[in-house]
């Protein structure tokens, strides 16, 4: 057992935790929406239009606050027009980017705003620069949020959406130096100056524009983005990073068998998740001082080689207590960068990648990824405060802290979320508190063997519990067991 000593100082306010740091992402790929979200309005699976009942009410308890579609790589090679209108009709497309199969686009537009007002959250889209037009996108963003008096707007209302939705998240373009059209960053950024500014504020709707930012540690990129835009052509730049263990893109290794220097090695990838934050942060810093815009980690999650016998380009992996440790670490991270970063979308929501939820059939489980969002969900909205905690390291070839951290205070409650990543020592938490009164502490814990996961024989193997943790004379105290992650709440 190794002792920890953490302070928290409720009167030093750091930043503000924007719900959409908590958010997910639906990309058209394998069995995230068809067959995964999406059913169909004619399957024996209980559904409202066509959307599973299931994960309606599981992405509510969990308060998902924004979710980014249609990609992804695939953002970049669709075209809005495929996918409205009566669904007989509808252009069929080849996947070209994920496993080769048809989509007969019976999910879109329509559909996609659906969803976001089922699950009660804000819909990201992300618009084709890639192969798309000026003309195609500004003429989406026309039948998205214009009242009417266009024939754009005519087409929304013969298509059974009479008022136009609210669109706040507009992303123009996706991994452009990538998938997305190989671009250098000088030619992108004149590109989305271009797209930008076709894209029109409508009927009282004021879109939050994102550009296309880095993949991981591409520093250059963000120096030349923020270089040519400002705050009047973007309102935010995103970030991509996967946690793969391996570092070989070719062989990621296996999500569910891997030793304990493997597991530390992950952890450690994460990790250098802060590392990115501060970096591309300082330049950022340096265009644009007073944070009028936003790093969105708009893709993050672990990624593993696919499980055996499945479709390679369908992404599907197993999601074990590994992959809330993850989760754990860079919510915790994306916490603590809140002054910058201000929103953050995992990939992705279901059966694909680090997902929250995997389906077969009428079967649905909640991963352990899932559960963990469900345990930090007390921060959104809330304030981060300090926390301070002593520096104790696990593993042995590979080193990483012990303990992952942060808090916040809304409404009068304090949120502590903590993430023991030794897989051979407990940790005895000693935590003080400033400028922060209470006389209630309540806690929930996730802990399992580190190699176990949820399926559809045993859905609840990993879940949460109640947890004991003692308040006494303005500290609090716990013992957190190897390979948890346990969220305090004080009132």
């Amino acid at each position: 057992m190794k002792k920890i000593s953490m302070l928290i100082n409720a009167r030093d306010r750091v930043s503000h935790i924007n719900p959409e740091i908590y958010g997910h992402f639906s990309e058209h790929l394998g069995r995230c929406i068809y067959n995964g979200i999406y059913v169909g309005e004619d399957s024996s699976v209980p559904n409202t239009d066509g959307i599973r009942n299931d994960i309606i009410e599981a992405f509510r308890k969990i308060k998902l606050p924004v979710l980014r579609w249609p990609g992804g790589c695939f953002a970049d090679e669709y075209h809005w027009k495929d996918g409205i209108g009566e669904k007989a009709s509808r252009k069929k497309m080849i996947n070209t980017n994920w496993g080769g199969v048809t989509e007969d686009n019976s999910f879109g537009t329509n559909e996609f705003f659906r969803l976001c007002e089922l699950v009660g959250c804000e819909p990201y889209v992300a618009g084709n620069l890639g192969s798309g037009t000026i003309e195609e996108l500004s003429q989406w963003v026309e039948y998205m949020t214009l009242e009417g008096g266009s024939p754009i707007s005519e087409m929304r209302k013969k298509n059974g959406a009479e008022k136009p939705w609210k669109l706040k998240y507009l992303g123009i373009g996706n991994e452009n130096w990538g998938c997305g059209g190989s671009m250098r960053p000088e030619y992108y950024a004149d590109e989305y100056r271009r797209y930008q500014s076709f894209c029109k504020n409508y009927s009282g709707n004021e879109l939050y524009k994102i550009a296309c930012g880095p993949n991981s540690d591409d520093y250059n990129w963000t120096e030349v983005i923020m270089k040519n835009l400002n705050k009047y052509h973007t309102k935010g730049i995103s970030l991509h990073y996967y946690t793969v263990p391996t570092g070989d893109w070719g062989h990621k290794g296996s999500a569910k068998d891997f030793d304990s220097e493997c597991y530390y090695t992950t952890v450690s990838k994460t990790l250098y998740m802060d590392t990115l934050l501060t970096r591309h942060g300082e330049i950022m810093n340096r265009y644009d001082p007073d944070h009028d815009i936003g790093l969105i980690v708009d893709e993050w999650g672990c990624w593993y080689d696919v499980e055996e016998g499945t479709n390679p380009g369908f992404l599907y992996q197993q999601n074990t207590m590994r992959d809330a440790i993850v989760a754990a670490c860079n919510l915790n991270i994306f916490n603590r960068h809140s002054k910058r970063v201000v929103m953050a979308n995992l990939a992705q929501a279901v059966n694909v990648l680090q997902a929250l939820i995997l389906t077969e059939g009428e079967k649905m489980i909640k991963t352990p990824t899932y559960h963990v969002f469900d345990l930090f969900s007390g921060h959104q909205d809330g304030e981060l405060v300090y926390c301070y905690c002593s520096d104790e390291t696990a593993g042995k070839d590979t080193k990483i802290p012990m303990i992952s951290s942060s808090a916040s205070v809304k409404d009068g409650v304090m949120t502590i979320t903590l993430a023991n990543c030794s897989l051979e020592d407990s940790a005895e938490i000693s935590c003080g508190l400033a400028g922060f009164e209470c006389s209630e502490a309540s806690a929930r814990i996730l802990t399992a063997d580190v190699h176990d996961f949820n399926d559809f024989d045993a859905p609840e193997r990993v879940a949460p519990t109640e947890y004991s943790v003692k308040l006494e004379n303005g500290a609090v105290s716990a013992e957190l067991p190897p390979c948890s992650v346990v969220c305090v709440t004080l009132k």
